[in-house]
């Protein structure tokens, strides 16, 4: 007998239904996880996707060096939940001069849509020069081909404002210790907002490049260099202030737990 023939006269068999292939639970004889001749007595093994986890990922805690004075920047998140359900709290902003110039703090629920991608949507409040702004907030974070970390939230706010926030970043690993990472941020808004220094359109861009030190996986000191660039009315805001294009040289801490 050819090995053909055996296969279908074994497969004639054991033929099943095409509904019993879709079913994960047709062979277990209605059986559940933990039940059973053969289940053991005590608490269940839990597995990963039905665990709860969390921690805490500071992307940036740096000093911007600028002619005339120096500000600290801080942008980091928090999370918790499982593998597809995660309460996620974001914080950044800015401090000169011992006083909080701006900053801003987002609470998501982020699910998990596909391979390294989850959608959040939640809510926003900006602090700090200005009067305070809360937003509905909704986007996009995860990791895309050629592992490029992008960020895309799209706010919604009081007065009919709009705003559009996105992020990209990239690891180049150079050594096994040394790994350079530029990065891009840029902020659109559909109205003017003149109480913040704000402009309608394109409002300003940040393109920073930053070089880091591998302690380990979780502590990272970098240095770097960015340049921040204003545009439209909110360069023209800006010319009475800080001005419309500023360049820093950075010195950096990235960390997680």
């Amino acid at each position: 007998m050819n090995m053909s023939a055996a296969m279908s006269m074994d497969m004639s068999n054991t033929a099943v239904s095409p509904a019993e292939l879709r079913d994960p639970h047709a062979y277990s004889n209605g059986y559940q996880l933990g039940t059973g001749l053969y289940a053991l007595d005590g608490p269940r093994l839990h597995l990963a996707d039905e665990m709860r986890f969390g921690g805490f990922r500071m992307n940036r805690l740096e000093q911007l060096f600028q002619e005339g004075e120096d500000i600290t920047v801080f942008d980091g998140q928090a999370w918790y939940g499982s593998s597809y359900n995660t309460l996620v709290v974001k914080v950044d902003g800015e401090i000169k001069d011992g006083s909080l110039e701006d900053s801003s703090v987002e609470a998501f629920w982020s699910h998990a849509v596909a391979s390294f991608w989850d959608a959040q949507i939640g809510l926003s409040v900006d602090n700090g020069d200005g009067p305070t702004r809360n937003w509905i907030a909704a986007g996009f974070q995860g990791i895309a081909p050629y592992w490029f970390e992008i960020g895309v939230t799209a706010y919604v706010g009081e007065d009919s404002r709009t705003a559009l926030n996105l992020e990209a970043e990239y690891d180049l690993l150079l050594t096994q210790k040394w790994l350079l990472q530029p990065r891009l941020e840029m902020n659109f808004y559909g109205k003017e907002d003149a109480a913040r220094g704000i402009g309608s359109g394109l409002s300003d861009t940040s393109l920073g490049l930053r070089l880091h030190y591998l302690i380990n996986q979780q502590l990272r000191p970098y240095i770097g260099i960015e340049k921040l660039r204003k545009y439209g009315k909110t360069a023209d805001f800006g010319r009475s202030e800080s001005g419309v294009s500023e360049t820093s040289w950075i010195a950096g801490l990235r960390f997680w737990f």
